[in-house]
């Protein structure tokens, strides 16, 4: 009897808000699930390579306008010699300008990749 009256009234039988099957936890399930069945049928899996080549197109965006600024600083360096490196300098500026557009291609991929998503249920049962 004590056990009974643990888990819900003196006959043994639960409360229905114990029981609800649209609690939270159900919903974010449902949610994730749905997210990842829309994922599979309008894009398919790109696995490891859609991986690996994602990286490579970030790090030679960030690489190209580095080396091209080290470039153009060695030039700058050996036809006006100063006391200043400009090899340093531009290559720096290089690295600035590859790293911010890197920022922004991540940042207008990840919206689109949002956009693209189904809405969550968050309706009221």
């Amino acid at each position: 009897m004590r056990s009974a009256l643990a888990f819900g009234n003196a006959k043994g039988e639960r409360s229905s808000a114990s029981l609800s099957p649209t609690s939270d936890f159900t919903k974010a399930i449902g949610n994730k699930e749905q997210r990842k069945i829309h994922a599979r049928q309008t894009k398919p899996d790109g696995g490891v390579w859609f991986g690996l080549g994602f990286a490579g197109l970030i790090g030679w965006s960030i690489v190209a306008p580095t080396l091209l600024g080290m470039l153009i600083g060695v030039w700058v360096d050996r036809q006006y010699p100063s006391r200043l490196s400009w090899t340093l300098a531009l290559m720096l500026a290089g690295l600035t300008l590859g790293c911010f557009v890197a920022w922004e291609w991540v940042s207008k991929e990840q919206e689109r990749m949002e956009k693209s998503q189904p809405p969550d249920d968050d309706s009221p049962s």
